[in-house]
């Protein structure tokens, strides 16, 4: 294997600090750009999907491993963001308001339109903060239905939190029912990260339980007019078939905190024989930051993973022929 470059150096530096001139000459730049890229037909080419998710740091979410700020790092994010957009076989992306708009200032300076024919999902509500008291009241503070439709994405995304035991809830379900109807008068689809969670220790912890996942699955799919847009974004779990079953919607699977890569390429197998109705993955930082590894090479071995239904080990090897390839977009 070639010897890694920095990944950071997929946007050189002249690159990236053009962002900022952008932003400050035509702030209106990314929405013109946004309007003018070319969409897909339908959401899927073939019923699945291999989405990224690139959202976190909207919710103070910015640590990978023992480091607090890895994902501060905005200039080495959208680097490894882009050897996943620009450079490997994933349908797409789901972003932050920011997030979406720097690829697009970047798709300005590139040497091909990237983001053409990819999904681009715009996250909606970031307001319950990671570790403050009000995290559970998850209100929207991103995209909303009029804003996804103005940049001319092609769906939304709620992140449903629920905690019987904590009355924010509530107001949560609330605000994800208000969405899912305003997508519903657009026409545009929602995806729809339903999640129970327990406070344990002052932390809000996820519940790993089939029959708990599969009873949120019943309250997600009936919230809003119809649920004929509606997918689901699920944690695998084990006996996830239990959780497949609770469902016809579409379900693609997240990834959470970083997991080794025999762990994460099981899980995925695991879920995709779950049920006919799981139909691939929105993951993030298992695939943005893998162990010592290129984004894009585990893009691909996901892609192969969720499409040709390819083994651990075929993903594997999917991953290192993938990897460190070159993924030139911008002009020396």
């Amino acid at each position: 294997m070639p010897v890694p470059r920095d990944l950071v150096e997929t946007v050189p530096q002249s690159v990236y600090s053009a962002i900022t001139d952008l932003r400050v000459k035509d702030p209106e730049l990314p929405t013109r750009l946004a309007k003018k890229r070319v969409r897909r037909e339908a959401l899927t080419k073939d019923g699945k999907l291999t989405l990224l998710a690139v959202d976190h740091t909207a919710r103070l979410v910015t640590s990978i491993g023992d480091n607090p700020l890895r994902m501060a790092d905005r200039r080495d994010l959208l680097a490894r963001t882009l050897r996943v957009m620009a450079c490997s076989s994933f349908d797409g992306l789901l972003g932050s308001p920011d997030v979406i708009d720097e690829l697009f200032l970047l798709q300005r300076q590139a040497s091909k339109n990237f983001l053409d024919r990819k999904v681009l999902i715009g996250s909606a509500n970031r307001g319950g903060l990671s570790g403050a008291t009000f995290e559970m009241d998850d209100r929207i503070t991103g995209y909303d239905a009029k804003g996804i439709a103005g940049m001319g994405l092609d769906g939304g995304k709620f992140l449903l939190r629920i905690d019987p035991e904590d009355e924010a809830s509530l107001k949560t379900l609330e605000y994800c029912a208000a969405f899912v109807r305003e997508c519903q008068e657009f026409g545009i689809p929602v995806f729809l990260e339903a999640l129970p969670v327990a406070r344990r220790d002052g932390r809000l912890t996820l519940v790993r339980d089939a029959s708990t996942l599969a009873k949120l699955v019943g309250v997600a799919t009936a919230l809003g007019s119809s649920s004929s847009r509606l997918w689901l974004k699920l944690p695998y779990v084990e006996d996830f078939a239990t959780v497949a079953k609770a469902t016809t919607c579409p379900i693609l699977v997240l990834g959470g905190d970083a997991k080794e890569v025999d762990v994460l390429f099981s899980q995925i197998l695991a879920a995709m024989g779950a049920g006919p109705n799981v139909r691939g993955v929105l993951m993030g930082r298992n695939i943005l930051y893998p162990d010592e590894g290129d984004p894009r090479g585990m893009a691909f071995a996901i892609d192969a993973l969720v499409r040709r239904g390819a083994g651990v080990n075929e993903a594997k090897q999917v991953m290192e022929r993938e990897s460190w390839k070159k993924c030139e977009l911008f002009d020396d």
